[in-house]
């Protein structure tokens, strides 16, 4: 009997890698991409076996449609106001139509105390799954080594500078290829259930670190440039990102700075048998979008 695997944040940088992965293991498996619109999950149709399911959390029938018959549920939820309660609402789905696994995206350092704003938030939803009585796998992630690709790239090809609030601050990075294979793991192996897994990459950097990686793979220098947190909130606020968000990244990059993402773990070669990817490997392969 096939399994029916519903992948919210589908487009997103983890979501996406999960269901490619997922589209190449065997005929048994079902992967349903929820999006925002079937205009955006546009290039996931051409993966095998995946079919789109739009969802829109003020249209009820859009939850129930993409809920119906999925066995497992891999959420992941944008870093938006309402997230908490999108989903608490998408928690709610899951448990009406009977999904018999939640593996939930979440972020390092959720359960610490008092903590940081992203922290807070996905440790409720945490506790939403826990009191749900559905079954749960936590994913808690460092810093995307992709994120270098989706904030920095443009600067650093027009001026071979990165700019950034972390100081010499160390973070063991992680490829989202990594995420979404112990996700994938989660999803589809034994023993799972109730496990709780901070996922990094194998080597903690600084942002001068990257840089130097940067510039020994792509053969121009590459600068990183620390910049002072209030001069970082005026350059957001001024590319309009709301003052709440800002206020919150900040937060994020001050743990960075503070060295609090650098520890390693071994959950990436225990959960999926090899080595994570390391930032050089990770440039080396995505050298084009730097150079």
């Amino acid at each position: 009997m096939h399994t029916t695997i519903l992948v919210t944040g589908a487009t997103g940088t983890v979501g996406r890698e999960v269901i490619k992965q997922l589209s190449m293991l065997e005929d048994d498996i079902r992967v349903r991409a929820g999006v925002h619109s079937v205009i955006t999950g546009e290039n996931l149709k051409r993966l095998p076996g995946v079919e789109i399911s739009e969802m829109d959390f003020e249209n009820p029938e859009s939850l129930h449609a993409a809920f119906t018959h999925a066995d497992k549920l891999l959420m992941i939820a944008p870093f938006t106001d309402d997230q908490v309660t999108m989903e608490k609402t998408l928690v709610d789905e899951a448990k009406r139509t009977g999904v018999k696994h939640i593996v939930k995206l979440s972020s390092m350092g959720a359960d610490e105390e008092p903590g940081i704003l992203l922290g807070r938030w996905h440790r409720e939803i945490e506790r939403y799954i826990e009191d749900s009585g559905i079954n749960y796998t936590f994913l808690r992630p460092t810093s995307f080594m992709q994120n270098f690709i989706e904030y920095d790239a443009g600067s650093i090809k027009q001026e071979g500078r990165f700019y950034q609030p972390t100081g010499e601050g160390k973070v063991c990075y992680v490829d989202a290829r990594d995420i979404a294979a112990v996700g994938v793991e989660a999803l589809l192996g034994e023993g799972h259930e109730g496990k709780i897994y901070d996922i990094t990459g194998p080597e903690a950097l600084s942002n001068y670190d990257v840089a130097q990686l940067m510039s020994e793979v792509t053969g121009k220098q590459v600068e990183y440039v620390d910049v002072p947190e209030p001069a970082a909130r005026e350059a957001m606020l001024a590319q309009h990102v709301p003052a709440w968000m800002a206020d919150a990244l900040l937060e994020l990059y001050g743990v960075y700075r503070n060295g609090n993402g650098s520890q390693a773990t071994d959950t990436v070669a225990q959960l999926t048998g090899r080595q994570p990817h390391t930032m050089r490997q990770f440039l080396q392969d995505h050298q084009e979008d730097f150079s």
